[in-house]
This record gives structure tokens, C-alpha cells and sequence, in this order.
């Protein structure tokens, strides 16, 4: 299975006691800056993505927002919501056994816990950049089960 993990590009902040609120935080749109990221992104992963991979988002607006910009028809997936666990994002995906292509449109900090959990054995406190991809696959080699960094894609240098 290849999992692609693109953290959502550049949101709205939230005005003082809004920031608090959970319904305000899943309505922040991308500012102007995270539709660009979002697009320069998604040139790279249509260039690199076969046609027929799944992709999923959080319900949250900025990752809709930053999904559509690949394409329309994207899987919303509440396990995938800001603060989620990283063992419900990974049995929400079906990982390792799930479709042969996923992209997962999420946040910080489970994406960089999924990633660490993934490519280290343990969940630590990695940073993956606003709109950046991380480009993993999982394989076996020799009767074990590896995941394998195929790429790490940050906007700013498409």
C-alpha cells in the first residue's frame, strides 16, 4: 500500500475566544496563500498518482478545501478530524491492507505521529510542513513487513 500523508495548506486563524471553539476551528477556510499551496501540491501528485487512488480528508474545511484542489470527489472520514488518534486514522484507512493508493488530507500533530509510528515503531512529535507531503509505501522484504520513505515534498520547492 502507498500512503500519502499531505498535511493541509495555510488556514485562517481564528479571532481570540473562537479559537476554542471546535465547530469554528472545523469551518477555518485556507487563506489565499494555502490555495496556491494547495494547488502547487496537488500539480505534483497528479503528475505522480495513478488515477484511481482513494482520497480521503478530515471534515474539517481546510482539508476539504486543500483535497479538492486534486480533485472533487474526496472520502470525509471523521476518524481523520483534528486531535484524532492515530490508531483510528490508520484503522479508518485500513492500513496496511486498504487500497493500493491513499491520500490522506489531515493535520498536525497526528500526521507527524502517523509518520514517526510508521517509519520509527513509535509515535513521537514530527513536523510535517502546511501542505507538505510525505510519500510512504509498506512492502515486505526477506518475511518483514517495512514501510519505506519514497518522498517528502514541501510547496515551496515545486
Amino acid at each position: 500500500m502507498n500512503l500519502i500523508l499531505w498535511r493541509h495548506a495555510e488556514a485562517e486563524e481564528l479571532p481570540g475566544a473562537l479559537g476554542l471553539s471546535r465547530n469554528a476551528d472545523l469551518q477555518r477556510p485556507l487563506t489565499r496563500r494555502g490555495h496556491k499551496q494547495a494547488d502547487v501540491s496537488a500539480a505534483w501528485l497528479r503528475a505522480h498518482l495513478p488515477a484511481g487512488a482513494r482520497l480521503v480528508c478530515s471534515p474539517a474545511l481546510r482539508t476539504r478545501e486543500t483535497a479538492a484542489a486534486l480533485r472533487e470527489n474526496a472520502e470525509i472520514l471523521p476518524d481523520l478530524a483534528p486531535g484524532a488518534d492515530v490508531s483510528s486514522v490508520l484503522a479508518a484507512i485500513d492500513w496496511p491492507q486498504g487500497t493500493e493508493y491513499t491520500v490522506l488530507v489531515g493535520h498536525q500533530p497526528w500526521l507527524g505521529r502517523l509518520a514517526s509510528l510508521l517509519l520509527a515503531g513509535s509515535e513521537m512529535n514530527w513536523s510535517v510542513r502546511k501542505s507538505g507531503i510525505w510519500w510512504l509505501s509498506g512492502r515486505t522484504r526477506e518475511s518483514e513487513s517495512q514501510v519505506v520513505l519514497r518522498a517528502v515534498i514541501n510547496p515551496e520547492f515545486l
